[in-house]
């Protein structure tokens, strides 16, 4: 957790105390279990050790951090992580654009002669 791991993740089982087996995790930061993250995000290692009374399984998952390099972490960040973007400012047109290519379109006589503030006509019958 010092060099910048989110969170790790150390199980050992084996016959501990006793003839029973017992099994101790020892858990500290974030660790995530399911969905495709863990296949990018989580390192894994398991190891066996011979002894005279049994095997004693060592089992450590490694949360790495997001990196954008990629080089110390994970390329890709969490899907759970959000970024908000300040919406743009959008300017209104102050004539109706015409959809062919032909520039402005005419307009009407009986909409240009009662204009309204910001471009916009009225018609009166």
């Amino acid at each position: 957790m010092e060099s910048g791991a989110k969170g790790c993740e150390v199980v050992v089982s084996s016959k501990l105390r006793g003839q029973r087996a017992k099994l101790m995790k020892f858990v500290d930061g974030l660790m995530i279990h399911s969905g495709d993250p863990v296949n990018y995000e989580v390192n894994t290692a398991v190891h066996h050790v011979l002894l005279r009374h049994g095997v004693l399984g060592i089992k450590v998952k490694i949360t790495l951090p997001w990196d954008p390099s990629g080089k110390i972490g994970s390329q890709k960040p969490q899907p759970d992580h959000v970024t908000i973007v300040e919406p743009q400012e959008e300017i209104l047109p102050t004539a109706p654009i015409s959809e062919q290519k032909g520039g402005k379109p005419e307009q009407p006589a009986c909409f240009s002669q009662f204009p309204l503030h910001n471009g916009i006509f009225q018609h009166l019958e």
